[in-house]
């Protein structure tokens, strides 16, 4: 069995953790029940070292292998969402409104099962760094935890990221080398034009008719101002404007987000949509400001250390259940902040195959981690580890 035995064995354990966190999930730096959760399971585990409060709520467990060597970490989230969960399951969430709508609760329960593990047998050298972190849901927990100096205070040579993967059966791994995920920008476009009568709008600057015209015009950013081989997904997700029937409004507000896989490209929409709007603006007589805000990079695998994960991922799975070139996604990931900072990969771990549990799609409300994951991505992590970091004695 590809499984660890020991860590088969700890599935039950995983399954109690990650249904626990299940019915408590806290979101963007709010997460003092799940961080105090995790830290009571550590200081069992017999870790080196622990240290609290990064990123506010984040956390660092250090544990050091039987020989002296180099150190790598292992990043797993565990913030929940603001969405209603719908699901009727005994561990269903106890805080409405909030739910593990993601699967950072199974991420966390992995990295706790192998952390367990791996305290037990110490079976490499070196140093292992466990790094659970809040807030990757919008608010960018990895940037602050890089912020907050976790790479000088836990130097290591690499770092490793996972995810898991509606729709994708469990036990098969994928994976790709360079832009996995998609650079993630938000934008806010204001438009203040002049408030009148709908009778007469002659008399007024009618806010309403330039955002029709701006949405238009910001989809030619993709399909006629961008190279077709550099994909780019700008989508416009609110429009506010107007109070009642009969008054054209003075102001609408536009708000969106702009997904590409190079900082140039995100360079380029910026420059083209501040370009338009103003043109736009000055051709009807009104004020439009754009407000232009870069959340996430996007996420780039290095390639030795794809090569390097996937040869892991063959040993568990097997060569026929691993893609090694699989294709990127537009969502993003904060893990992204992190692999600027130093080498890795971020890989997929299947959650459950088409009409199978799990294979709902995330941020759904009915979405529920599919717990049979569980001693795959622990061995993922297991193994990795003793991969990378080899005992030479």
């Amino acid at each position: 069995m590809p499984i660890i035995n020991r860590i088969a064995e700890l599935k039950e354990e995983m399954t109690e953790w990650r249904r626990e966190m299940h019915m408590h999930p806290e979101t963007a730096f709010e997460e003092e029940w799940t961080s105090a959760f995790i830290l009571k399971r550590l200081e069992t585990f017999g870790m080196d070292e622990i240290h609290t409060g990064i990123a506010k709520t984040g956390i660092v467990a250090v544990l050091r292998g039987q020989e002296e060597g180099p150190a790598i970490g292992l990043r797993a989230d565990f913030d929940a969402l603001d969405i209603l969960e719908l699901n009727d399951v005994s561990y269903k969430s106890k805080i409405p409104g909030k739910m593990h709508a993601c699967g950072h609760d199974g991420h966390t329960a992995m990295l706790l099962g192998a952390a367990k593990y791996m305290a037990e047998t110490r079976n490499f050298r070196g140093t292992v760094y466990f790094i659970f972190q809040p807030a990757e849901e919008n608010e960018g927990g990895g940037r602050v935890m890089v912020e907050d100096g976790l790479f000088d205070r836990f130097p290591m040579t690499a770092v490793y990221g996972m995810h898991n993967s509606p729709g994708v059966p469990i036990g098969h791994i994928t994976m790709g080398s360079g832009p996995m995920m998609a650079g993630y920008d938000i934008f806010e476009i204001i438009i203040d034009g002049y408030g009148t009568h709908a009778a007469r709008p002659h008399q007024g600057v009618d806010p309403v008719i330039i955002q029709a015209q701006i949405v238009m015009a910001l989809q030619t950013i993709a399909s006629r101002q961008t190279d077709a081989l550099d994909s780019v997904v700008l989508s416009i997700t609110q429009v506010h404007g107007g109070d009642t029937w009969n008054v054209i409004p003075q102001q609408v507000i536009l708000r969106g987000t702009v997904r590409c896989f190079s900082p140039q490209v995100q360079d380029l929409v910026e420059d083209k949509m501040r370009k338009q709007c103003a043109a736009i603006a000055q051709a009807f007589d009104a004020n439009v400001t754009v407000n232009y805000e870069r959340r996430y990079p996007p996420t780039v695998n290095d390639p030795e250390q794809t090569k390097f994960c996937a040869e892991v991922a063959c040993d568990l799975a097997g060569p026929d259940n691993v893609n090694a070139n699989a294709r990127p996604v537009m969502g993003s990931e904060d893990f992204s902040f992190m692999l600027q900072e130093k080498p890795g990969c971020y890989i997929r771990m299947g959650n459950g195959g088409p009409g199978e549990f799990g294979s709902v799609v995330v941020h759904n409300p009915r979405y529920d981690f599919n717990d049979e994951a569980l001693p795959w991505g622990a061995s993922y992590w297991a193994q990795l580890v003793e991969k990378a970091l080899p005992r030479q004695k």
